[in-house]
């Protein structure tokens, strides 16, 4: 580490730590103000190319130098790291073998990290059963691909990680009210999250970076502000903070060595930075999470926190990290990948203000306001199988993230690649000083610039942007600059900067590469190799556009290839040449004296334009990179000997382009040997087939059968499946009628999915004339209700409403003369809201029986999933399944009997329900993918306006893959991946659909080819294991 750093374990006594960092606040607070003064004051043609670096001190945890930080950025393996990251959930994405899959698709991103999420709840379903070992439960493969891939991972175990998962992950056993208001040192909610915490942290711990691994980071908690009851006057919340000390102490005595993190939800709480106080709780490192375009596609969700919604607004985080964290570097835990659809929001997503354009322009506002650590959520959203789910969000969570739920990758991906390869090659970036930010660098008012300064290089980096950042008008200017050859207007020959829309742009000074200097440039950098001690640079330009560049120590250049150029010049100087030039779509190169290159790319070609590294170093030194132009993705290259070796995904026929050593004689795509011709400009060129195409069969062959026998007279509720109500009293907080037993379904350990009661009362000779139901089931819930197999009523449900009270008439059912009424509700859960309102109740607060007399219910009884406390399915897991009578059974699954059935007509995709009541539909249909095949399928669920009053659940090969609520809206588009899908084998679907109309209801089924890629990864894995078939105890559940 640098000698003129002072190091402080974050470990050390609190008190003497704040005394001694007074010194360095007052000192470094008063620096920056003094240059940020200066620079709104003085041209910023004066100011200073190299200012003098303010003293911060660097910390570590006490346990590890492996991992330390300051002011400016993480330091990794005695490296500062710029971390560019993204997120993604593995138990949101049940597959293991095709975690890979993601991961060299984030690697081949330029990220060199990516964080994950874990679940308490997925992990820990019932008390007592912790599962950290079968099928996706296990996810130690993540922390050991990491290793081999080579990026750095970013741990967040919670235990609370509120994520749109049902309770915010917490597992649904406490939300009962047992466990006291949650997420504080209770003992009893303590003596509940403790033995998940120990587990967890001993399966992480070997593969941290102090073992060998390449954890570097672990998160405490999830976005809790609550340090204090009062931050101006700094009185302390001792409930919250002794949490957080709890949950530190027990990583510690679990072997977690590296720094502990926290994330601010948002700039209100001074929560947990040692820089910010000295009280209980505090953690190593603190960040921000922000999501300035909203988090959800609903944009009211968001105005509380953001203010009213304008489209590309950039929020101010630099001054809340000087207050907050002034001697750790600006980190962004979450910052926006993209935007959750809710219940009834737009099909398919909002990808309008999140797509393409919202990565350029934020993204570099983060490294305007210069923060050097940068995590997307989401990067990968996956979907909510299952019940995973919280209410406010459907089977999809895409996220509108740069790869989606299909797994395709797409503009967001590439326009972020762009980007994050930049970051990965620019080793001055994670160390610099903000100089100036304001409109004066340019020579039009219309664009701001905030200029960043290496201390120790001199290195230079200028963030453009529109100065009112919402603005999208084509703007042209020039820039001011101060670089080691003077202080300069760039460019100085070409054709003017352009912002044209929503875009920022990054330009450079003494912008070191391989050996040579860059001394400026007005077109991006993409990335940058060393290849036989010859520098390959790669700049480019959105397509149309002009850049300059100039190269210190270079006497001359050439035009070597023009493919898209024009306008080109090139301008010797005495210590420099600089070449200006305009790129349609294309790549063109110029050649420096010594036979180094620089290469010219438009957006459309930077796109395509990929940097593997030959190492697992996440640090990617330039003279162990390539540089291919071409295919859809890359996701490996080796080099043996004279054999280059080349992996990735094609789309269709494709030409390759390869910047590659002149010893490289063979070429490899995807283990097979490639033709390959060597260009005039040194450069190797192949062409890739990916013209093969792939047919789905038709999905037919329907059969079905009745899902609700609860509602026929001659059922009989003694299976296992039912528990008596009989509780008179819940620790729920919020209490219901006192006139029937506790009828929330948490009381009687049953949790997710669908959950059916079934009450029963005397006929009298004044009966009651209905039934009044007040209900809480979470936003779009619903339910339909029978008085002896009468049909009597539903609640459809809305989006945004999570309690109704209706009341239902008798008056089209017959009361019974020899027996008892049944009264048979079915309740759609839609799952447990999040942080403290996770302890809102799920089922039943009142149930009366309304009319003339005194009526009363005799028994109630409810049935919720198989297994209940003891999971059945240990593969799937509980949330996997509700509690309709198709699901207890194992109608779902594959190997259940359905010989019996009745069928529809061969040739039909309709399903169709009668009147209001449920029906259970099953096909079974091969599928034989060949191999080297990547292919994505999709199943489209539809219903018209006006047989569209049902819920209707997707079940593929036993996984429920999808929640269709066409009344709500508005998913119809249901993903799912290859390991749920069986490639090579026969698939069982099943479709329990459930009718909340009495005229009935119908939709339609199909499934649909996404993409067919030609691919290096191996899409035939043997995943039976993930697919555990029907077993005859299921009708213990009937």
């Amino acid at each position: 580490m640098p000698l003129n750093k002072m190091v402080i374990s974050s470990s050390s006594c609190r008190v003497p730590h704040l005394v001694t960092m007074a010194s360095f606040w007052f000192k470094n607070i008063w620096f920056i103000f003094t240059v940020a003064t200066l620079s709104l004051l003085t041209s910023p043609t004066t100011i200073s190319a190299q200012g003098t670096a303010a003293d911060w001190p660097l910390h570590n945890d006490g346990l590890t130098d492996l991992v330390e930080w300051d002011h400016y950025s993480f330091y990794v393996n005695g490296q500062r790291l710029f971390v560019f990251s993204g997120e993604f959930h593995y138990w949101r994405y049940p597959v293991p073998e095709l975690w890979r899959d993601l991961l060299e698709k984030v690697k081949a991103l330029g990220f060199n990290a990516f964080s994950i999420y874990s679940s308490w709840g997925y992990h820990n379903p019932t008390p007592g059963v912790l599962d950290f070992e079968t099928g996706a439960h296990n996810f130690t493969t993540i922390m050991t691909l990491a290793k081999e891939l080579g990026m750095y991972l970013i741990i967040r175990p919670g235990p609370y990680v509120n994520a749109e998962a049902n309770a915010g992950g917490l597992p649904l056993w406490v939300t009962t009210g047992e466990y006291g208001a949650l997420r504080d040192n209770d003992p009893r909610f303590t003596k509940a999250w403790s033995p998940y915490m120990d587990a967890i942290s001993k399966i992480i711990a070997p593969h941290q970076i102090t073992n060998g691994g390449n954890v570097i980071l672990f998160q405490i908690e999830n976005e809790l502000n609550g340090q204090w009851k009062n931050i101006a006057n700094r009185i302390d919340n001792p409930p919250i903070q002794e949490y957080m000390q709890l949950l530190q102490d027990n990583a510690r005595a679990n072997g977690i060595d590296i720094p502990l993190t926290h994330n601010a939800p948002n700039m209100n709480g001074y929560s947990w930075s040692k820089d910010f106080s000295n009280a209980t709780g505090n953690v190593d490192v603190v960040g921000l999470d922000s999501y300035p375009s909203c988090w959800s596609c609903n944009l009211s969700e968001c105005t509380g926190t953001n203010g009213q919604y304008v489209g590309y607004k950039t929020v101010n985080y630099y001054d809340y990290f000087l207050k907050q964290s002034p001697t750790q570097p600006n980190f962004m835990p979450e910052f926006q990948g993209g935007s959750y659809n809710p219940w009834g929001g737009p099909q398919g997503g909002c990808p309008e203000d999140i797509g393409p354009d919202f990565a350029n322009i934020f993204y570099r506002n983060l490294i305007f306001q210069r923060v050097t650590a940068i995590s997307l959520y989401m990067l990968f959203g996956g979907t909510n199988w299952g019940w995973l789910a919280a209410p406010v969000v459907a089977s999809s969570y895409d996220y509108s993230s740069p790869i989606s739920e299909n797994r395709i990758i797409g503009n967001k991906y590439y326009e972020t690649k762009i980007l994050s390869q930049f970051t990965r090659v620019a080793k001055d970036l994670p160390k610099t000083d903000r100089l100036g930010n304001n409109t004066g660098y340019s020579t039009n008012p219309a664009i701001i610039t905030s200029e960043l300064r290496n201390p120790d290089t001199g290195a230079g980096f200028y963030v453009t942007q529109h100065s009112y950042s919402p603005s999208s008008t084509l703007e042209t200017f020039q820039l001011r600059v101060n670089t080691s050859a003077g202080a300069l207007t760039i460019p100085q020959y070409g054709t003017f900067i352009t912002l044209n829309g929503h875009q920022s742009k990054i330009v450079v000074t003494d912008f070191n590469f391989g050996s040579k200097t860059l001394l400026y440039s007005t077109a991006e950098i993409l990335t940058h190799s060393y290849l036989e001690k010859k520098e390959v640079l790669a700049l480019w330009v959105p397509t149309g556009e002009s850049g300059e560049f100039s190269v210190k120590g270079a006497k001359s250049a050439k035009l070597s290839s023009c493919n898209g150029c024009a306008n080109v010049k090139i301008i010797p100087g005495v210590n420099n040449v600089t070449v200006s030039f305009m790129q349609n779509a294309g790549i063109s190169l110029v050649e420096l004296d010594d036979g180094s290159q620089v290469v010219l790319l438009d957006r459309s070609a930077a796109y395509l334009f990929w940097s593997p590294n030959l190492s697992n170093d996440p640090l990617a030194a330039e003279n162990d990179t390539l540089l291919i132009h071409g295919p859809y993705l890359v996701r490996s290259a080796s080099l043996k000997g004279s054999d280059l070796k080349l992996e990735g995904d094609v789309a269709n026929s494709t030409i390759i382009t390869i910047f590659a050593p002149k010893s490289v004689r063979s070429v490899w795509w995807n283990s097979k040997k490639i033709h390959t011709i060597s260009t005039k400009e040194g450069l190797l060129s192949a062409q890739v087939d990916g013209s093969r195409k792939f047919s789905l069969p038709k999905l037919n062959g329907w059969k079905y059968t009745d899902g609700l026998p609860e509602i026929g007279p001659e059922y009989t509720a003694n299976s296992k499946a039912w528990i008596t109500a009989d509780h008179t009293n819940t620790s729920n907080p919020t209490k219901p009628a006192r006139n029937n037993p506790i009828l929330y379904v948490d009381d009687y350990e049953i949790h997710q999915g669908v959950h059916i009661y079934r009450a029963t009362f005397p006929t009298t000779s004044s009966p009651p004339s209905g039934v009044a139901l007040s209900i809480t089931g979470g936003t779009a819930f619903g339910y339909s209700a029978w008085l002896n197999s009468k049909f009597i009523g539903s609640w459809l449900g809305l989006s945004w409403i999570d309690k109704q009270n209706s009341t239902f008439s008798f008056s089209n059912a017959t009361f019974n003369t020899n027996s008892d009424n049944v009264l048979i509700v079915v309740m759609d859960n839609s799952g447990h809201d999040q942080r403290s309102a996770a302890l809102n109740p799920r089922g039943i607060i009142n149930a009366t029986l309304v009319g003339s007399g005194n009526h009363t219910f005799n028994q109630w009884r409810i049935a919720g999933n198989t297994g209940r406390r003891t999971p059945i399915d240990a593969i799937r897991g509980p949330l996997n399944e509700g509690g309709l009578y198709g699901e207890r059974v194992g109608m779902h699954l594959p190997g259940y009997p359905d010989s019996l059935w009745s069928k529809i007509p061969s040739a039909s995709s309709s399903l169709s329900v009668p009147g209001a009541g449920v029906r259970v539909f099953r096909t079974t249909v091969p599928l034989s993918v060949p191999r080297g095949l990547d292919v994505s399928i999709s199943f489209r669920l539809t219903a018209a306006t006006l047989t569209n009053r049902l819920r209707a659940l997707l079940f593929v090969n036993g996984y429920q893959y999808g929640r269709f609520n066409p009344y709500i809206g508005n998913q119809i588009d249901f993903p799912v991946p290859p390991g749920i899908l069986d490639y090579n084998g026969r698939n069982t679907i099943a479709v329990m659909v459930w009718s909340q109309s009495g005229e009935g209801a119908e939709m339609q089924v199909e499934w649909n080819v996404d993409y067919v890629h030609e691919t290096s990864y191996d899409m035939g894995f043997d995943g039976r294991y993930l697919r555990p078939g029907w077993t005859r105890e299921r009708l213990q559940w009937a």
